[in-house]
């Protein structure tokens, strides 16, 4: 076993097959505020990994702030001012974007769309399972959440495929197959103004402005028109700024982390048979077993805060400046909160799992419309199949950031 101290959750190579589950669980155990050095200039940062903890940080947004950026990279002033989205506010403006865009994700206007969803989900299954042997991500899990978001967005199908490279390009920022530049690159200077010092978040920006440029002015309902024709709550003008990265940000989150899942949840399942055959057995149940779907996949692996205030955690002391990291994923399988975690087990509960976040401003905004997506996807998906088997090996994406996966060959035969 690993020790606490040898841990180092900035290296890449420690998440090169998926998750660190064994060094998530020795930090749990022997270190759960762990400091992780990230160079000679003593900068670093402090991984929470127990659930408890991780939702104190979650709830207390004026100690522990988005405003300093979510993720490991350090940003000066001018990289905030440029690059700030929903994810990196707080407080009023904060309230002000989310409740632009939470109108479109409630339980009720997500249902709306169950009648387009088993459509969809149909279609995409009939061109994968015609197939016999196929990449489950390619032809099921990133076809799939692509096109809801396309009807989100209004966009014509004809750019699903076109939104999917963005986003490889952009989420993969960290993986020399999906990078246009690797973001610690000295190359990536040139790009440091942008989301994920991706050229694709340029792009992703001139895309957008397109649609905005068709769209202000009119009563379309579609996501960029409620950005672009909306007055703000709070009383200030959504600037250009404010439109890119918020779309952008949409591009992302309402794909890659639901293309993700149902790729972790199909590998599982595989894992699993008796759980697979549970639920073919008692289709009654995948609704439920969405949450045990969600808590096991762990897409992804955190989101980080910066403390405004010295304050006194769990016995540590955090000064102001201090980058502090919760580990969802981490916090998904503590043996605290859930029995036999490590077991996929579709019937568990309570499962009060943190996929989603656990409470706080920053609870993921399109959780009920994930939900949706995982329930339609599996009704149908194992209605169909008999068997199910790897064809080749499983290819993690090379992140400490998303809990990804880029290919998984299979070979399904039918009922």
């Amino acid at each position: 076993m690993t020790s606490a101290s040898s841990i180092n959750l900035a290296d890449l190579e420690l998440f090169r097959n998926g998750a660190p589950w064994d060094a998530f669980a020795e930090l749990r155990a022997n270190a759960p505020i762990h400091f992780n050095d990230e160079g000679d200039d003593g900068s670093g940062f402090y991984s929470v990994t127990r659930f408890h903890d991780i939702v104190k940080v979650l709830r207390d947004s004026n100690t522990f702030t988005s405003e300093r950026f979510t993720n490991l990279e350090e940003v000066d002033a001018e990289q905030e001012e440029a690059r700030r989205s929903l994810l990196e506010t707080d407080g009023t403006r904060h309230r002000a974007l989310r409740r632009l865009l939470q109108g479109q994700f409630t339980p009720a206007a997500v249902a709306r769309y169950e009648t387009f969803l088993r459509g969809l989900t149909a279609t995409t299954l009939d061109n994968a399972f015609a197939k016999g042997e196929f990449d489950f991500v390619e032809e099921v899990a990133a076809d799939f959440p692509i096109q809801v978001l396309a009807k989100l967005l209004d966009v014509p199908e004809t750019d699903t495929d076109q939104l999917i490279e963005w986003g490889n390009r952009m989420v993969g920022f960290s993986d020399p197959d999906s990078a246009d530049v690797l973001i610690n690159s000295p190359e990536s200077e040139k790009y440091r103004l942008l989301p994920f010092r991706s050229p694709a978040a340029q792009e992703v920006f001139d895309y957008g402005d397109k649609l905005a440029n068709e769209r202000r002015g009119k009563d379309g309902t579609d996501l960029v028109s409620v950005l672009i024709n909306s007055d703000m709550s709070d009383g200030i003008p959504l600037t250009d700024r404010d439109f890119h990265t918020n779309f952008l940000l949409l591009v992302v989150a309402g794909n890659e982390t639901t293309r993700h899942t149902i790729t972790h949840t199909m590998r599982n399942l595989m894992a699993n048979p008796d759980q697979l055959v549970y639920l073919q057995e008692n289709p009654d149940m995948i609704p439920w077993a969405v949450e045990e779907f969600l808590r096991y996949a762990s897409p992804v692996y955190h989101f980080r805060r910066t403390v405004t205030k010295e304050v006194e955690f769990e016995g540590h002391t955090f000064k102001v400046g201090d980058k502090v990291v919760p580990w969802f994923a981490s916090g998904n399988r503590d043996d605290t909160i859930f029995d036999k975690p490590t077991k996929m087990d579709v019937t568990r509960n309570p499962n009060e799992h943190m996929t989603f976040g656990r409470g706080g401003p920053h609870m993921c905004l399109g959780n009920a419309l994930a939900r949706i997506e995982l329930r339609v996807m599996f009704e149908d998906l194992l209605s169909r199949i008999d068997t199910v088997e790897h064809t080749g090996p499983v290819d993690f994406l090379r992140s400490n950031f998303v809990h990804g996966i880029k290919h998984m060959p299979v070979k399904v035969t039918l009922r």
